[in-house]
């Protein structure tokens, strides 16, 4: 389905200035929450399971697991997010609490790989990078703000592991209201969001397939509306010689996505503290982060851990997303168990 001339009516169309005037979109946890998750994390680890092994079939969280799927169905139906407030991650060590959130996640989605060396975990820290000089480097190893956009897969997940001494504030935007308010201002703009642009596979093309792909901003597809969003990764696409330049048009219509995520009366700001979940749609929802300072101690720096999940729920996607999907193929092959030494993650990005 191409571009319609009407709204596209849905939960997902929320406006920040409203969100942030309501809290229906934290959930908590309480303490009986709390022991179905160690109780979890007990048998687990009785039974040998672990990351990635563990399946949704494997855990039994009781009531929790109502909390959860009334969740999903808020991120996959409803606005599109939802924040896990209450874990409680101090009885656990690291590796305990990634675990424990792992079966969170498998009660959402499956759990995929999110590069080519198969990480189903991935840790969102400053590793020294900088995206915007390294084409191989991502944003969420640095301590750079990072510009809106969204990941792979259904759902993307984060737990709070460290907050940052200063900064690091999460924002998220919903696309949907970035679309209407498009076709309410400047509809001949939106019609050319729905149309290819030229995305950069940063370094991670499959043999045989060129190191860019097209795809629109907007798509529409079994009844639902999807968005996907990277400027930076449309601008670095521009390095390649054969790809088409970036018209006026699309310029300016870049811009105005930029404009609208950032507006205080559109985007939502939530301070992550520790042990806070984000579960956001891949489809619905745009994220992005403030700038932040470090502790000077390498153990004290922010650290999030990062999902990614399919959830099986879309059966019918926009043929421009199998361009990258496709390129994900290999990377679940061999699904890596979780590094938690960062400094060995460093020494892989090094090479």
């Amino acid at each position: 389905m191409t571009f319609s001339d009407r709204p596209y009516e849905h939960a997902s169309a929320w406006r920040g200035d409203t969100m942030s005037q309501s809290s229906e979109w934290i959930v908590r946890l309480d303490s009986q929450d709390n022991e179905a998750l160690h109780r979890a994390v007990c048998g687990a680890r009785s039974a040998g399971l672990g990351i990635p092994g563990l399946r949704r079939s494997n855990v039994d969280l009781g009531p929790l697991g109502a909390k959860l799927q009334a969740a999903k169905q808020e991120i996959l139906q409803g606005r599109g997010f939802v924040l896990l407030r209450g874990f409680d991650i101090d009885r656990y060590a690291l590796e305990d609490a990634a675990l424990a959130y792992w079966c969170i996640g498998a009660y959402l989605g499956q759990g995929a790989a999110q590069n080519a060396q198969g990480d189903v975990l991935g840790h969102v820290t400053n590793l020294g990078a900088d995206y915007r000089t390294d084409p191989r480097a991502r944003g969420y190893q640095t301590r750079q703000s990072l510009p809106y956009h969204n990941d792979l897969m259904d759902i993307v997940g984060l737990l709070c592991i460290r907050p940052a001494r200063a900064g690091g504030t999460s924002r998220i935007v919903s696309s949907t209201a970035i679309h209407n308010e498009l076709l309410k201002q400047r509809p001949d703009l939106l019609r050319l969001a729905y149309e290819d642009f030229f995305i950069d596979r940063r370094g991670e093309a499959p043999d045989g397939k060129a190191p860019y792909y097209p795809g629109p901003l907007f798509a529409r597809a079994g009844g639902h509306l999807f968005g996907r969003y990277n400027r930076a990764y449309i601008e670095s696409s521009q390095r390649f010689a054969e790809v088409p330049r970036l018209s006026g048009a699309q310029v300016e219509l870049l811009d105005w996505m930029d404009r609208l995520c950032n507006d205080e009366a559109m985007h939502l700001s939530m301070e992550l503290a520790r042990g806070d979940m984000q579960f956001i749609s891949n489809y619905t929802t745009l994220h992005s982060r403030t700038d932040y300072e470090d502790d000077p101690a390498p153990h004290l720096r922010r650290h999030l851990l990062r999902l990614w999940l399919n959830t099986g729920f879309f059966k019918q996607l926009p043929p421009s997303y199998m361009h990258r999907y496709e390129d994900t193929v290999a990377w679940q092959k061999n699904p890596r168990p979780p590094i938690f030494d960062v400094s060995a993650v460093q020494a892989e990005l090094a090479h």
